[in-house]
């Protein structure tokens, strides 16, 4: 894509995800607002629709059928090896060279491989024998908390996530380049900075691109706890949604609303479910005497309003989390919310994430439990706000990134 920006003048984003290219635009935004800028971004997954409006897309898009989870299964990687991942890969990294040509500023958001493709951006520039790259890193993904309590045996048998539990070596000596790396937590800064990373934390990205509420619910609601069932962006969905369904069935006392992100012409199959379409944003499913809600393009009405939730998301869960509101997850054959996944979310969210069999009954009696155990719902709802933590880090990046040029 041609531009007309003169060389050094722009900032250039490189981000790898939908929720790392969601904090992208939302930072982009935060510069527009500061009079920084021009901003560009170079997402790597997908085709970067968070940043319309927020920043201008470079390079040749990556769909890739795994959703950006290459490693979750070999299935994954299978799957997206056909769908071009080496050969557009490296039209990225050409892009990224180039890019970083027109860039004063270079910030990566998103795990080793966007730092690395950042790296190379920001190595376009010239800079002093010894001197740090003009290079800014947002780390949204990798936390201390995700190897808390593993053994070396427990990292082997998770072989295909280890750079997912752990700061690697590779990605610390890329860190040390770069001038400053924001991370999800403290605990993660603080062992960063132990490694000669300039490294700190500023707040959650994640609650940062959590929304007001996006459209009023309550004429929806009939006043009892709302259970929020977040099946996901995914093919997790397909698998999932029919089951915490059915889960919410066996829950009367709660009533249950499904955020979905798709057009419903995408749901799954829902033997049993009598569909009764209100609005393209808005449908009742029905099985006798049960409804339940069904809403998209409102996760943070849903969210907010949420007394508990099912999740099968990354993301999303960590919001819910985030807002003090107990997550039930199950796995699922993928491609994000496998049995790996599942566990680690387990071990950054603490109590905070219940993990379950994937099975209705499962579900529901865990949800039971914690509804009658006020103490252990309360220790549920601290432990999920205190690991995700407060909002703030993105207008505190935007800030300090002057400080940094």
């Amino acid at each position: 894509m041609t531009t007309n920006f003169r060389r050094g003048n722009a900032i250039l984003i490189v981000s790898n995800g939908y929720a790392e290219d969601l904090i992208g635009a939302a930072l982009a935004r935060e510069l527009v607002r500061a009079g920084r800028g021009p901003v560009l971004a170079l997402p790597l997954v997908g085709e970067g629709r968070a940043y319309v409006g927020a920043a201008e897309v470079q390079g040749p898009p990556l769909s890739l059928p795994s959703g950006g989870f290459p490693f979750g299964s070999v299935a994954n990687l299978r799957a997206d090896l056909r769908a071009g991942l080496l050969t557009v890969s490296l039209r990225q990294w050409a892009a990224a060279r180039r890019l970083g040509t027109q860039a004063g500023q270079v910030i990566v958001v998103g795990d080793t491989y966007a730092l690395l493709v950042g790296t190379l951006a920001a190595r376009a520039q010239p800079v002093p024998p010894g001197a740090r790259l003009p290079l800014t890193h947002l780390q949204p993904l990798v936390s201390v908390h995700y190897a808390r309590g593993m053994s070396w045996g427990a990292h082997l048998r998770e072989l295909n996530a280890l750079g997912a539990n752990l700061f690697m070596p590779w990605e610390v000596a890329l860190a040390r380049q770069a001038r400053r790396v924001y991370t999800r937590d403290q605990p993660s800064a603080a062992h960063l900075a132990r490694r000669g990373v300039n490294a700190v934390y500023r707040g959650s990205f994640a609650m940062d691109i959590l929304p007001p509420p996006e459209r009023d619910l309550p004429p929806l609601l009939d006043g009892r706890p709302l259970l929020a069932l977040l099946p996901g962006q995914r093919g997790d969905a397909a698998f999932s949604l029919p089951i915490m369904l059915e889960a919410a069935a066996a829950l009367p006392e709660l009533q249950g609303v499904v955020a979905f992100a798709q057009p419903f012409s995408e749901l799954p199959p829902l033997p049993g479910w009598t569909v009764e379409a209100v609005n393209d944003a808005t449908l009742w499913l029905s099985r006798g005497p049960v409804r339940v809600l069904v809403v998209r393009g409102a996760f943070a009405a849903v969210v907010r309003r949420a007394a508990l939730a099912l999740g099968t998301a990354g993301t999303a869960a960590e919001q819910a989390a985030g807002l003090g509101v107990p997550v039930i997850g199950f796995p699922t054959p993928g491609p994000q919310y496998v049995a790996g996944f599942a566990r680690r979310q387990g071990r950054l969210l603490g109590r905070a994430l219940t993990v379950v069999a994937p099975d209705p009954g499962a579900v529901a009696q865990a949800a039971r439990h914690l509804l009658t155990r006020p103490r252990l719902f309360a220790a549920a709802a601290r432990d999920g706000q205190e690991r995700i933590g407060a909002p703030g880090a993105l207008a505190a990046v935007a800030a300090e990134l002057e400080e940094l040029n």
